[in-house]
């Protein structure tokens, strides 16, 4: 027997049809397979491996064709040799070609798999003045005791902030920022050492000062291309970067394909640049529009998956934002059940990172829909 993945085939195609299904593949994480080389029995037994994963088939005694999710693709060849005892050349194939699915996010020496399960991204902010928690965490013991907490309950990332960019926020100096965010990355490095730190930070002085820090990620709202020297930094260390789109000094007449081009134009320049793709993830920027907690933040809840082709993880972030008091008035300290609909809404959509003030809860909710993505019934073929 033969397999072939025939995904991008589609994607060259002119007509229509093939059109539609390459952009439907694309959003909705699907591959299209085909074998060949069968005999009747082994068809029979195949069209029922299919579709037991609720795989679209198409079969006849010389092909099949197959539509399938890359979950179920990575079911169907963990499950190829229970069904298929003589054909293991067939399920390395069909494990190589579903390598080429996974995505990577290369942070530090970390190298987080993103296909197998979404990051946990705890906010740790040590400012007075952030949306949510600003002045809650005063001491070192109140931000360590709050780190081990988050850790315990399942963070993969720890990020530490000193400079909110809510809307309207007041800019602090580099030396302000260091001063708030340096003892503090210096203290969990010593009591957490295994613990992956990140920094939210667009200024450059404050990137140069925490990339010798052992910080692994830096999350740059302004997308790292502001300033020249971050492009350089960034090419000559090992960190991970987070590049936000932000819209707060433009308005669209088209919201998702003119973040298609800043995404597009900005990987482009970090790569230019020498920065290995593998090293990059995106964040949509929920929030950072022209008018805050607007329209465009509905609209990038439902975008998410149209930027899946980029295969780059995306960053869920709005943990506890504005859009919930405005939309449905809830106070602050109310709006955890909401984050966490928002949150499950787009991580089913391809939205791998989870940035979030509530880490036990977003660990349950993963734990959940993991479980839910991969509930196939894979009874043994009649």
């Amino acid at each position: 027997m033969l397999v072939q993945d025939m995904t991008s085939s589609f994607a060259r195609a002119t007509d229509f049809a093939s059109q539609a299904l390459s952009a439907q593949a694309a959003r909705q994480q699907q591959l299209i397979l085909q074998f060949s080389d069968y005999n009747r029995e082994q068809q029979l037994k195949l069209t029922q491996l299919c579709q037991q994963l609720d795989g679209v088939v198409q079969a006849s005694p010389a092909q099949l064709t197959v539509l399938l999710n890359q979950t179920a693709g990575r079911l169907l060849a963990k499950q190829w040799s229970q069904v298929f005892h003589n054909h293991a050349t067939v399920q390395l194939q069909l494990t190589q070609i579903m390598k080429q699915y996974e995505i990577y996010w290369q942070a530090g020496t970390h190298r987080f798999n993103l296909t197998k399960r979404p990051l946990i991204y705890g906010i740790m902010n040590i400012t007075p003045d952030s949306f949510y928690d600003g002045g809650r965490y005063e001491t070192m013991d109140d931000v360590l005791n709050h780190v081990g907490e988050m850790l315990q309950a399942g963070a993969d990332v720890i990020e530490v902030n000193g400079q909110t960019t809510r809307p309207g926020f007041k800019e602090v100096t580099p030396e302000v920022e260091l001063k708030r965010t340096l003892p503090y990355i210096r203290a969990i490095k010593k009591q957490f050492p295994q613990a992956v730190l990140a920094i939210d930070t667009y200024k450059y002085d404050v990137m140069k000062a925490v990339v010798t820090e052992g910080v692994s990620i830096i999350n740059d709202v302004n997308a790292f291309t502001d300033d020249p020297r971050k492009l350089a930094l960034m090419a000559d260390s090992r960190v991970g970067l987070l590049t936000m789109h932000s819209s707060r000094d433009q308005e669209y007449a088209d919201l998702t394909s003119s973040m298609r081009d800043f995404f597009e134009h900005n990987l482009a320049a970090l790569t230019s640049a020498g920065i290995d793709l593998e090293r990059i993830a995106l964040d949509q920027g929920i929030g950072y529009s022209k008018v805050a907690h607007g329209e465009q933040d509905y609209v990038m809840m439902r975008n998410i998956d149209e930027f899946n082709y980029l295969k780059r993880p995306m960053m869920v972030a709005i943990s506890r934002k504005g859009y919930l008091g405005l939309l449905l008035g809830l106070k602050k300290e109310d709006r955890l059940p909401m984050t966490l609909v928002t949150e499950a809404a787009m991580m089913l959509k391809g939205g791998r990172i989870l940035r979030v003030h509530d880490v036990a809860e977003t660990q349950q909710l993963v734990t959940l829909l993991d479980r839910i993505e991969n509930g196939y019934w894979l009874a043994a073929p009649q």
